[in-house]
């Protein structure tokens, strides 16, 4: 689940200590809003009921005042470790 207000480039990246996400992800979104902005620019908003497959080279945050809750099958072991 992540938090209103959360943003992977505010609350990981000090973390992950790359320019975007390098994980790429397989996910269903449960509940909330989650947009997501590839390194080229492109943009999506993923709500309630979507599936995304997401390469690496990623930002994304939270929209609204709703948790985002997304299963991720892909991607999520390696989610936030530092290297």
């Amino acid at each position: 689940m992540l938090e209103p207000g959360w943003r992977w480039s505010n609350d990981v990246k000090p973390i992950a200590r790359t320019r975007s996400c390098e994980a790429p992800h397989f996910q269903c979104h449960v509940s909330g809003h989650l947009a997501i902005r590839m390194d080229d620019g492109t943009e999506i908003v993923a709500g309630p009921g979507g599936i995304t497959s997401l390469p690496s080279g990623h930002d994304a945050w939270v929209v609204g005042d709703e948790p985002a809750v997304v299963v991720d099958w892909f991607g999520a072991s390696n989610y936030a470790k530092t290297r």
